[in-house]
């Protein structure tokens, strides 16, 4: 089974746009749990144009009875407010992505060219709190090698080139599995798991789960814009159809 994680922004950036507390992103979390989802993401951007410092912390009481079976991972990049908050929180789980300014979501991995000492006494400190660290990469061989250089636990490959592959088919589509095939096969071989996201959706995840050996795929934008028009426990229990867990 692949566990999906699902990422609540979008919820926190329909409260934010009105103001107030509606609706409420730990309703949402309610929901995803209920509906069976065995993971909840979030990326606190320091704009806190969606989820803010003050979800994170709600977010992980409500999860605190459930940490057994639901995991927790922050997004975000090494800031100082974004790893003092993930040391304060503990979550199962932080990824580590680049952000550029102006980005409206992340445009692509880390650079394998990225000067690895602070990054790598982040993960060290991460990891002494109990939490596990995982890196947002391409899937480039040179970008993997650096993450295992890291210490990372785990990879987080950017999908966006596989969904546009995806939806081109043919050589486009094959083409692109077999890079993430030989990404996979060269993150094993570092010692470590793999998780995949990026637009990932009800069409393209299921082809993309042909691909052996994805611990996690965390879904976000796709899975809330369907839910508006079908409900949100609905759209968890459609994708937790295709990651295996019904």
């Amino acid at each position: 089974m692949v566990r999906l994680s699902v990422n609540v922004n979008k919820v926190a950036t329909l409260r934010n746009s009105r103001g107030g507390a509606t609706p409420s992103v730990v309703d949402a979390v309610r929901v995803c749990v209920e509906a069976g989802a065995p993971g909840i993401t979030v990326h606190p951007r320091a704009d806190e144009r969606h989820i803010r410092p003050a979800d994170v912390y709600e977010i992980a009481a409500w999860l605190e009875p459930q940490r057994d079976r639901v995991e927790y991972n922050i997004e975000g990049d090494p800031r100082p407010s974004l790893v003092e908050l993930v040391e304060k929180v503990c979550p199962d789980q932080c990824t580590l992505v680049p952000v550029r300014p102006g980005e409206l979501t992340s445009e692509a991995g880390w650079p394998a060219d990225t000067p690895k000492k602070d990054l790598a006494d982040i993960i060290r400190r991460f990891q002494q709190h109990g939490v596990r660290a995982s890196v947002f990469v391409d899937p480039a061989p040179a970008a993997i090698d650096w993450a295992a250089d890291l210490g990372a636990d785990r990879i987080e490959l950017y999908t966006e080139p596989y969904a546009r592959a995806f939806a081109r088919g043919g050589n486009a589509l094959s083409g692109s599995l077999e890079l993430y095939r030989r990404a996979i096969d060269r993150a094993i071989a570092n010692g470590l798991g793999v998780n995949a996201g990026h637009d990932l959706d009800l069409q393209n995840l299921p082809t993309f789960l042909t691909l052996p050996r994805i611990d996690e795929v965390s879904i976000g934008h796709a899975l809330m814009a369907r839910a508006l028009f079908v409900g949100l426990g609905a759209v968890v229990a459609e994708y937790l159809q295709i990651t295996g867990a019904r």
